[in-house]
């Protein structure tokens, strides 16, 4: 199965949208980059997060909303796919969220990746209200919001008493413009509830953070669910997530990696970042490839101000992968 792509938009949660006042003209930049990863043709879909508040601290910053965005992005685009890595169930009613993406997909004319998790970042939680519930009921109400929305988008009448949610035959039309619905995407590592929801319910995981060995170790115990689960593994999308910043052939790192550092220490930017020409990172991940993964998303800093680096990996990177 050959490699596939996708790429983050500069959204603003990475602080990668604060040199550009004008909010009209931060959205601007983030559907530009989105139209661009699609002219390259490198790119099977572009990817937002969750997020209402910056990382690594809440600043007073620009952060667009995620499903106004996919919803903007699939009016922006015609061809390239759209993804939330990943959307947290702890801020929108599963219900409400399996008819907003039937509707998103509909709008993009069957383009949505649909992107779940169960939620992490407890600033936002209690900021927003949401309260902060412990990891174990976290966890629950995640597995009841997977059911739910694969139920919703495959059948009708759907009857639903939970702990945490109860349903009494929402009308859900349309389902979807794809069929049978929305490639259905659970992100995160965990080996008891995640990844068996991944066996039973999803059509992608995303494991691994770019780390081969965690990838290789993760997709075997998602094995193990799949059989199990009487799931037959290989149809079942495996992706990692990786940040990447691509160097010119002899350039300096430190020097060359500056702005996109932000403050940061070029030892601290390396623990999060793979920093190397496209042979360094190409090799890089042909060892996720190798361990397993056969969809790799990038992100790539300062997009919102220089296109570059992006066409580079579409040119230098991907073609040395397929």
């Amino acid at each position: 199965m050959p490699v596939e792509f996708g790429v983050f938009v500069p959204q603003g949660w990475r602080m990668d949208l604060v040199e550009i006042e004008d909010p009209v003209e931060q959205y601007e930049a983030m559907t530009s980059v989105a139209r661009a990863a699609e002219e390259s043709g490198a790119f099977d879909s572009i990817w937002l997060y969750d997020h209402f508040h910056t990382v690594p601290e809440p600043t007073k910053n620009a952060v667009f909303e995620c499903w106004m965005s996919t919803a903007g992005l699939a009016r922006d685009t015609r061809r390239v796919k759209i993804g939330q890595m990943v959307t947290c169930n702890g801020y929108r009613n599963p219900a409400l969220l399996a008819k907003m993406a039937s509707t998103a997909d509909v709008m993009s004319g069957g383009r949505l990746l649909f992107g779940l998790g169960a939620g992490w970042y407890e600033h936002e939680w209690r900021a927003y209200g949401y309260g902060f519930p412990e990891v174990p009921e976290r966890m629950r109400a995640f597995r009841e919001a997977c059911e739910i929305i694969h139920r919703l988008w495959t059948e009708d009448d759907v009857v639903f008493d939970g702990e945490f949610y109860q349903l009494d035959k929402p009308i859900n039309e349309p389902k979807s413009a794809q069929r049978p619905h929305p490639p259905f995407w659970i992100g995160g590592g965990g080996e008891r509830v995640t990844l068996r929801l991944v066996a039973r319910w999803g059509d992608a995981c995303n494991v691994g953070g770019g780390d081969p060995e965690a990838i290789r170790h993760k997709l075997d115990v998602l094995r193990g669910h799949c059989e199990r689960e009487g799931r037959d593994f290989g149809e079942i999308t495996r992706s990692t997530s990786v940040n990447v910043h691509l160097l010119e052939e002899g350039e300096d790192p430190e020097r060359a990696t500056g702005k996109a550092r932000m403050g940061r220490s070029y030892e601290e930017y390396t623990k999060e970042f793979v920093v190397g020409t496209p042979d360094e990172v190409a090799s890089r991940l042909e060892r996720c490839v190798e361990a397993g993964a056969d969809y790799i998303i990038v992100y790539l800093p300062r997009l919102a101000y220089d296109h570059s680096m992006l066409h580079r990996f579409a040119e230098e990177v991907v073609p040395r992968l397929r």
